[in-house]
């Protein structure tokens, strides 16, 4: 009969609870999928293709794993000893050694260095799309009567594009859709207004902020953002921080200004240009003025010579309904036959195309001769003849083999 209870120790090898803390710190979510920051230490490519190495703060240290698969595929690797990285991977057990260990997949810089690294990444991504081809560009309005403005509506960038518009080009009305420029909402609210200015329906934007570090600048290194501006109907134009500043928006952008100020000139007509424009259409106009009071007064002579030969009022009156009646009836007349005329032009091009032999052979026949004698029936022909066979794009010789 066995015991009701069994108070002996539950005894495990030390296999069985390195295994158990594996499946335990496997299981944890959180422990899957980790970005630890740290310094490197002790880094140590093996001959294997794995790479071992610590990472450590002020206060602990990990050891970490490159397994050979992920060695190949990492994007950024330590230039020195003590260098601050970023790390994503996962916390597992070596079981055999009874340690833990943080099994990496990729690194990065850390600080301003990752962002570079993710800046190169996007640009790298985006450009193999495709998405900054000179085809792509949109060309810019010569006179624009609506400019749209996405930025900030509390900074200096906004001040210097409405002191430019209103200095060279006041006739433009323009539309703000304000915007956080610098955060982590920034990007969408820059989509957002991109929206808001593409309902508008204005001719030209003008996407900017000022000057900045690369973490003030970021938001317009956002991919969503990158792509909402490619897909812009609108012309855009670029005019983030300043002139050694380049953003993933800028390549993107139709064009790219150094500076929010400049970015108002480009999306406005140049002075001169428009007085040149002015003066050529004063020109056109002025000609077309002068045409007609040279027409009106060849009128008036020639109806103050018709004048002077009839001086009766009622004959002048007569004259002048007769007139009046046989221009009416002329002019009729003329748009009949010319109607007629053109009928028949077109009945006789239709019937010419109809009985063109170039539009014959193009239907997939031919024209076979012997000599200058167009074959119509086999009986013109006898074996051993040659033949010119005439087709639509040219003619070749054939020779009668057998009938």
């Amino acid at each position: 009969m066995l015991p009701l209870f069994d108070f002996s120790p539950r005894i495990l090898s030390v296999s069985a609870v390195n295994a158990y803390i594996r499946r335990k710190l496997e299981a944890d979510l959180t422990l899957q999928d980790l970005w630890l920051e740290g310094e490197i230490s002790n880094w140590k490519p093996a001959s294997s293709g794995h790479i071992y190495f610590t990472l450590k703060d002020a206060a602990a240290s990990l050891r970490c794993v490159v397994w050979r698969s992920q060695a190949a595929l990492l994007s950024y690797l330590p230039r020195r000893e003590g260098e601050a990285v970023l790390a994503h991977g996962r916390v597992s057990v070596y079981e055999a050694g009874g340690n833990y260990q943080f099994y990496v997949d990729d690194l990065q810089p850390a600080g301003q260095g990752a962002l570079y690294a993710q800046f190169e990444r996007i640009k790298a991504r985006l450009a193999a799309e495709g998405l900054f081809e000179a085809d792509l560009k949109q060309p810019l309005p010569h006179f624009p009567q609506k400019i749209g403005v996405a930025t900030s509506p509390t900074g200096a960038a906004l001040r210097d594009i409405l002191n430019v518009l209103r200095r060279r080009y006041p006739l433009a009305q323009v539309f703000l859709a304000p915007a956080q420029v610098q955060g982590e909402t920034a990007p969408l609210q820059l989509i957002a207004a991109l929206g808001l200015l593409i309902r508008q329906k204005v001719d030209v934007i003008i996407l900017a902020r000022g000057g900045g570090s690369l973490e003030d600048l970021w938001a317009f290194n956002d991919e969503a953002l990158a792509r909402a501006i490619a897909a812009c109907p609108i012309p855009l134009i670029t005019g983030i921080g300043h002139e050694t500043d380049f953003t993933i928006a800028d390549f993107v952008a139709d064009v790219r200004a150094p500076t929010p100020s400049a970015a108002a000139e480009l999306a406005t007509p140049d002075r001169l240009e428009l007085k040149r424009t002015l003066y050529d259409q004063q020109l056109t106009l002025t000609g077309a003025m002068q045409e007609q009071i040279n027409s009106a007064r060849s009128e008036v002579s020639r109806q103050a010579w018709a004048l002077a030969r009839v001086s009766p009022q009622a004959a002048l009156d007569n004259y002048r309904q007769r007139l009046d009646t046989l221009t009416a009836r002329s002019s009729r007349s003329l748009q009949h036959q010319l109607l007629l005329q053109q009928e028949r032009v077109k009945t006789l091009a239709a019937r010419l195309e109809t009985l063109n032999p170039q539009q014959t052979l193009a239907r997939g026949y031919a024209i076979v001769q012997k000599g200058s004698l167009v074959i119509t029936q086999t009986a013109q022909v006898n074996p051993g003849d040659a033949l010119v066979v005439k087709v639509s794009d040219g003619a070749f010789e054939v020779n009668v083999r057998e009938m």
